[in-house]
């Protein structure tokens, strides 16, 4: 009996053995094998994180953001591996970080934003949801958005950190405007007289 690499995509089980080749990367065969094409690729080189998917590389621990260009498929022995299709869809929800993301108008093309929510994602889950906001702002160096779509995804993932602020949006220093009388932020009401 020929022995097989056995791994789970979005909770169903799934395996390979020698009709795939080792230098199949994860990426490829989610998006070729599984038509799971949510993971999208750009670099191939793991720096853009068009690739990132969530996986627990070991039975019983949290999941973490890894880039699927990077991993090769036969290296995934007992993973367990969270697509952006497994972590909500139109089928059966959508998860808390999409639904931020379409709330805040946090994407523009759209290329890169699974690979966005996989990373935060990742990032929630690594840490038990115990993360600030500089934390969240620090950990997107590997995630790039072509689009310059940089602050929106920022403001909308910056609301899940422990130190977010609950009543108000979190509003950038560009967009501030402050009354020169008051020193306070402007209203931006008129009254009709």
């Amino acid at each position: 009996m020929t022995d097989r690499i056995r791994f789970k995509v979005n909770g169903v089980p799934h395996s390979v053995g020698s009709e795939v080749s080792s230098d199949i990367m994860l990426v490829d065969y989610l998006r070729n094998t599984l038509e799971l094409r949510g993971t999208k690729y750009m670099c191939r080189e793991g720096g853009c994180g068009a690739c990132t998917v969530n996986a627990s590389t070991t039975p019983g621990t949290a999941c973490k953001a890894i880039n699927s260009c990077m991993v090769s498929v036969t290296s995934c022995q007992d993973w367990e591996i969270t697509t952006i299709e497994g972590l909500g869809n139109k089928l059966d929800g959508y998860h808390p970080l999409q639904t931020a993301v379409a709330e805040h108008h946090a994407t523009q093309c759209g290329y890169c934003t699974p690979g966005w929510v996989m990373s935060m994602n990742g990032l929630l889950e690594s840490t038990n949801r115990n993360v600030t906001m500089l934390e969240v702002e620090q950990s997107f160096g590997s995630n790039v958005c072509r689009c310059t779509g940089y602050r929106p995804l920022a403001e909308c993932f910056k609301k899940f950190a422990k130190d977010a602020p609950k009543e108000h949006r979190i509003v950038d220093i560009e967009n501030l405007s402050l009354c020169k009388k008051k020193g306070t932020p402007c209203s931006k009401s008129k009254k009709l007289r």
